[in-house]
């Protein structure tokens, strides 16, 4: 069975807990580090209606920002910018090989 949001949010609590706890911070040096209040925390800590600029806050003040960069989408391949000019060569190129075959 899946886990519902409210179970990650409380998995994710409990993840923060723990590295604070490592670092040997309480919860009010690690609120003041990361410049967010001490409710925030706990109710990040607890899975409670957190946001996302807590948990990025708290995150960097526990120097764990390399799991939101895990997060992050590879950089693309190619620019979707280029898409319309490569249409248009498969256009253009299609209507050389018709002509040419016309011509034939």
């Amino acid at each position: 069975m899946a886990a519902t949001t409210g179970d990650l949010e409380i998995q994710l609590g409990k993840g923060v807990r723990a590295h604070r706890l490592r670092q040997g911070l309480t919860q009010a040096e690690l609120a003041e580090r990361a410049n967010v209040a001490l409710g925030a925390l706990k109710a990040l800590e607890q899975g409670r209606n957190s946001t996302t600029a807590t948990l990025v806050k708290v995150l960097r003040a526990l120097g764990q920002t390399d799991w939101l960069s895990r997060l992050s989408p590879p950089a693309p391949t190619f620019s979707p910018l280029d898409l319309p000019k490569k249409r248009n060569n498969k256009a253009q190129n299609s209507r050389v090989r018709r002509s040419q075959k016309l011509s034939t």
